[in-house]
């Protein structure tokens, strides 16, 4: 029996329920990280003794779950767009602003399905946008290729983020310092089509370049569902 699946305990003198258990793990996980958050924490927080968690959730693995599901929440919009395209690409910036908002989401995306409530109605939202467009298994793969480039593209973006947190060094502050050493480097001449990446290549901000790339993508599977020419 899922998370979802089971009834919570009644009420006792501190009140709880799930819904309060998983905003204080949120709150913890978006000051600290998912490292911040165990049970023990968050009855501290909700000023509840440990032991009476283990009655709405079994295991910190659930807890990741149900906080995963409440951002499934901030993703899901209110109305579904017209336009396949226009649909995911919705979904694929949606997903991308809630991981900025809750950095802890990059390191949760990518595994095995969403069973909660949210997840299954992002999930829904997602197939719906190409129904009766392909066949379901054209379909499924032109899923899978778009939420795997958002969600690499996300992680790369997060983890550039907790760069600069961690160094203290924006990404621009950080490539002046590098500057000797690359320059050094590529005046060898041993690398010609990185030299020309380096000083030629127009350099994008974060969002542009999630943008761009999932253009592509899209227009990749535009492609495939327009199938092949007459």
């Amino acid at each position: 029996m899922t998370v979802w699946d089971r009834p919570e305990p009644p009420n006792r003198p501190v009140p709880l329920d799930r819904e309060r258990i998983v905003a204080a793990a949120m709150a913890l996980a978006d000051e600290g990280g998912l490292a911040a958050v165990s049970l023990r924490k968050v009855a501290a927080r909700l000023d509840a003794g440990p032991m009476r968690l283990y009655g709405y959730i079994s295991t910190k693995e659930e807890l990741f779950d149900l906080m995963v599901d409440e951002v499934y929440a901030e993703v899901l919009p209110e109305e579904q767009p017209g336009d396949w395209r226009e649909a995911l690409r919705v979904l694929a910036h949606r997903t991308r602003r809630a991981a900025l908002r809750h950095e802890w989401l990059a390191d949760l995306l990518g595994g095995r399905p969403a069973l909660g409530p949210n997840g299954i109605a992002v999930a829904e939202a997602t197939l719906a946008a190409l129904d009766g467009l392909a066949g379901v298994d054209t379909a499924m793969r032109a899923v899978e290729t778009v939420s795997a480039y958002f969600t690499g593209a996300i992680r790369r973006e997060i983890a550039n983020v907790r760069a600069e947190r961690a160094t203290g060094l924006s990404t621009r502050d950080w490539q002046r310092a590098s500057g000797p050493r690359m320059t050094k480097v590529l005046a060898t001449g041993r690398f010609p089509a990185l030299s020309k990446a380096v000083y030629d290549g127009t350099h994008v901000d974060a969002e542009e370049s999630f943008a761009t790339g999932l253009d592509w993508v899209l227009d990749a599977v535009a492609a495939k569902l327009a199938g092949p020419p007459a």
